[in-house]
């Protein structure tokens, strides 16, 4: 099955999962090709600036000295021994898996695959795909996958802001369509990845990827429907979870927040309820999770208006300074932030909005852009109302405290003190 072949990895897309993936090969010495359709992405990355939190300028300058081009000619795909697919993979407007990214790249592949090639899907979706979905449209050419050519799924798991866990010192699963689809995949991954776990197959790797960000989304949503009774009750949840984390077994710790972003935990745990639900059976933990994590936004909105009141003040009216916008702390990505729920409720309430986010330098909400202060401190001791919904290691927190208001910190991050109210 082998070949001759110029390039040794075509990476298609070139996003938060791709690029870490081209860098890390091309330090490995592997000659590799970045296949993306933005033009813009393109022509950063041949001029080596980098588009993506986890990866520099220098680091693209060095990877583009290390022989890494990027192109938008799917045609490369002929010349590869591998490619591996890291294209995203979004809902529809009615929460059915959007697969589109991915058959766009399956169908470039399709059309420049030779024999010898190895194709990994590691763009996350529900099991069954990588054998019900790519594989015939690969193997309507003529080639058969384990005989012609390698498939495999291979879940991606990069943590953007992760100082401590990147692609090569984060276990790499691997499963292919057949044991030899699943060892070219590993020694592909070998290459540059500490250690590579072999699944029994693409289904079983499939789920693997499901069944992590699904266990984060339940019991980030226990978590959170917790705190909306603690108060009730008179119970610091933050307390309670920090005594709990000390047990050495059997805990694991979660914390509440104003809701989930990015695109793995409000997104992948849909795609194992699509896939349960296309088998007529109802998958109700997935399904309360999202409805408990979907509604913390519309939570917070109603504390913050307690809080106001408190304060002898209404929403409508009253200016409310929002601190970090993205999906998680010191990243500047901001897919499905729960900043935005919060502050499109705060807007419908009447409230007059002011945000600092030291990786964000504009934000539209709704269509309309809003207001930034340059100075969140000096903007926290006169807004009415600070709300902590992002802590990046920019914040002074504990001067935050003493300067604000009132503060309403939704990650409870800020030591006790009487001008702060917590989740």
């Amino acid at each position: 099955m082998s070949r001759a072949t110029t390039v040794d990895l075509v990476v298609v897309g070139l996003g938060y999962v791709g690029l870490p993936l081209a860098r890390s090969a091309s330090a490995a010495g592997l000659k590799v090709v970045g296949l993306d359709r933005s033009r813009r992405v393109i022509d950063g990355l041949q001029g080596g600036r980098s588009h993506v939190d986890d990866i520099s300028d220098a680091e693209v300058a060095a990877m583009r000295e290390q022989g890494f081009e990027a192109t938008d000619d799917a045609s490369v795909i002929g010349q590869a021994g591998a490619v591996v697919i890291c294209v995203p993979t979004p809902l529809t407007d009615h929460g059915a898996p959007d697969l589109g990214a991915v058959h766009g790249a399956v169908a470039d592949i399709a059309t420049h695959l030779q024999a010898g090639t190895l194709v990994v899907l590691e763009s996350t979706t529900y099991p069954g795909t990588t054998d019900e979905v790519v594989r015939p449209r690969l193997e309507a050419g003529g080639l058969t996958v384990g005989r012609d050519f390698h498939l495999a799924f291979s879940p991606e798991r990069i943590d953007p802001g992760n100082p401590e866990f990147g692609l090569e010192n984060t276990p790499k699963v691997v499963g292919g369509v057949t044991p030899d689809c699943t060892k070219a995949a590993r020694a592909l991954y070998e290459r540059f990845v500490h250690r590579v776990v072999e699944a029994k197959g693409t289904r079983e790797a499939e789920m693997a990827k499901l069944l992590e960000n699904t266990y984060r989304h339940v019991n980030i949503a226990l978590v959170n429907e917790m705190s909306m009774f603690c108060r009730e009750i008179d119970v610091d949840l933050w307390d309670a979870i920090r005594c709990a984390a000390t047990k050495p077994f059997g805990f694991a710790p979660f914390y509440p927040g104003p809701g989930v972003g990015g695109h793995c935990i409000p997104i992948d745990p849909n795609y194992l309820s699509y896939k349960v639900r296309s088998l007529g059976i109802p998958f109700r933990f997935v399904e309360l999770a999202q409805e408990i994590n979907q509604r913390m936004p519309t939570h917070v909105v109603n504390r913050a208006a307690e809080i106001l009141n408190d304060h002898g003040k209404a929403v409508r009216g009253s200016r409310v300074l929002l601190l970090g916008v993205t999906y998680k702390p010191d990243i500047s990505d901001q897919r499905e932030s729960p900043a935005l729920d919060v502050a499109e409720h705060l807007r419908k309430r009447g409230a007059e909005l002011v945000y600092f986010d030291p990786r964000v330098e504009d934000w539209t909400v709704d269509g309309a852009s809003v207001e930034r202060t340059e100075d969140y401190l000096a903007e926290a001791a006169a807004a009415d109302l600070t709300i902590l919904l992002q802590p990046h290691a920019e914040l002074e927190l504990e001067q935050l405290a003493e300067s604000a208001r009132a503060l309403f910190d939704t990650r409870g991050k800020t030591a006790d003190h009487p001008k702060v109210v917590k989740l």
